[in-house]
Order: structure tokens, then sequence, then C-alpha cells
């Protein structure tokens, strides 16, 4: 490639994009040794990517006259919990340059924008390929997640205005939750089984752990209020409640729409609007069963 000198803008950019493609071809081969014993394919494209990758910094450094190190320590963390599919999807994001940039890209350095384009291409058609586990279970997390927000969200709002105890709100809501994961498994299995799927065991385990989660993040609240013995303590706990119910929606929408790039806003809205609806029925079943049973522990 001949010698160039960039503008200043476009330097900046490209020096972002080289710490980006440094990190990408270090992150991926991170990935491909997880998957190296259980998923060799995915194994495979995922070094491959990260030879992409440090094909892209080769680029960028040539143009950059500067060498980077990458820094993955969080990406390594965000990848265990989340995922490699979440991931790669995330990063391409991020490393697309704007049309703007790629346009003065296009005038400066004809070559590398070329280059660029290409591999850009042939990386897409290689991240289509993996094929990731968890994501097969998509459905059943979301039936997992969705029941236990809508079921757990409505009981314990119920009980919180008509019993005002932390105390029992916590019980009931573990008691109920518990019951409620085992049975939400059992059913899920059961139909999954009915229809010859030889994974309804693990489809189960994936609705029962997405249910359990949800569970013990609601109730949580509770139980953390239980010491101070404030008379209001059963509010503050339920206010927590319904910010963490709204933030693992968003959470979870979140982590779909990129991992399966789908839109983030209506299914969140939906999601959200079913379980603050229920809470607000739930919220006045509570003040009516007070009045009527004169409930108050």
């Amino acid at each position: 490639m001949n010698e160039t000198t960039l503008s200043p803008a476009l330097l900046k950019q490209a020096l972002k994009s080289e710490q980006d493609e440094i990190n990408g071809s270090a992150l991926y081969e991170f990935m491909a040794k997880r998957e190296e014993k259980k998923h060799p394919e995915n194994a495979k494209i995922l070094h491959q990517m990260s030879l992409d990758e440090k094909k892209h910094y080769g680029m960028w450094a040539s143009l950059t006259k500067k060498k980077k190190q990458a820094h993955i320590f969080l990406n390594k963390i965000v990848t265990v919990i989340m995922g490699f599919t979440f991931v790669v999807k995330w990063m391409q994001k991020g490393e697309k340059l704007g049309q703007k940039q790629y346009e003065e890209l296009q005038k400066e350095v004809p070559e590398a924008a070329s280059m660029l384009e290409d591999e850009r291409r042939h990386e897409k058609e290689l991240y289509a390929m993996l094929d990731e586990e968890r994501l097969h279970y998509v459905g059943a997390m979301v039936l997992g997640l969705n029941d236990a927000l809508v079921e757990l969200t409505g009981t314990i709002t119920g009980v919180t205005f008509s019993v005002k105890d932390p105390r029992y709100i916590a019980l009931t809501g573990i008691i109920t939750g518990v019951a409620a994961t085992l049975s939400m498994m059992a059913s899920n299995y059961l139909a999954e089984s009915s229809q010859g799927h030889k994974d309804a065991l693990k489809s189960s385990l994936y609705t029962g752990g997405a249910y359990l989660i949800t569970v013990a993040l609601l109730v949580l609240p509770y139980i953390c209020f239980i010491p101070t013995g404030d008379p209001n303590a059963y509010i503050y706990a339920f206010c927590i409640m319904i910010a963490i119910v709204i933030l693992e929606i968003a959470f979870f929408n979140f982590y779909i729409g990129v991992a399966q790039e789908k839109p983030f806003w209506k299914h969140f809205l939906l999601m959200a609007s079913i379980s603050i609806g229920v809470a607000a029925i739930s919220y006045g079943i509570g003040l009516l069963a007070n009045m009527l049973l004169g409930v108050n522990v």
C-alpha cells in the first residue's frame, strides 16, 4: 500500500478501528478456544474470524503507523455471560464505519476501502454460519421469563398492598415462585415430549432457569428490607421490584435484539405493558381483598 497521510478526522477514526480490530482478533480467538471441545465447527469459524480481524488490524496499522494492544478483559466476561453470538454481532455493529467516514476513506485510500468492503462481506458470511445452542431455546426462555414476570409481578403486587409486611410478602413470593417454576418446567417438558422433541428436558431447564432467576430478582428487594423494620419498607421494596421488572425486560429484549437482530422497542413495550398492567390490576385486587376480608397482618 502506498505511503498515505490521513486527514485528522479520518486518522482519529482509523485509530479507533485499529483498536477494535486487535480487540476483535483476540476475543474471537478466546471464543474459539472455548468452543474447541464441544463445537469444533464453531471454533474453526471463530478462528478464521480472528485471523481476518488481524488482517484488518494490519491494514489500519499501516495507515496510522502505530501499534495497539488488545484490551478484552470485560469482553471476556460478557462473552461467558451473554454468549458469543451476542458479542460477535454487537462488535460488528461497533466496528462499522459511518457513511461519511467510509466515503472519506474511499477518497484518501481507495485500495484500503475496497479491501475493507471485501473483508466485511466475507466476515458477515462467516458469522452467519455460527450456531450457538442457547439461541435454539430462546422460545423456552421467553416462556419462562414472561410467565414469571406476569404471574409473580401480579401475585407480589396483590400481596404487597394487602399484607404490607416484607417477611410475608417474600415468603409468599418464594413459595409461589418455586412451585410455579417446577410446574412450568413439567408443563414445558410434557409439551415438548408430546411433539417428539429430543431436547425436551433441556428446553424445560432453560424455561425453569429463566423463571427461577426472575423469582429471585423480584423477591430480593423484600428480603433486603426485612431487617430495617421501617413501616414503609413494603412500599420501597415494591418500587424497586417494579424497576427490576422493567430492567429485566429491557435487558432480555436487548439481548434478543442483538443476538437475533429483532426490533427492541416493539417487544419491550409489549412485555412491559403486560407486566405493569397485571401489576395494576393486582394492586386493585389487593386493596379490595383488604377491605372485604380485613386482612392486615
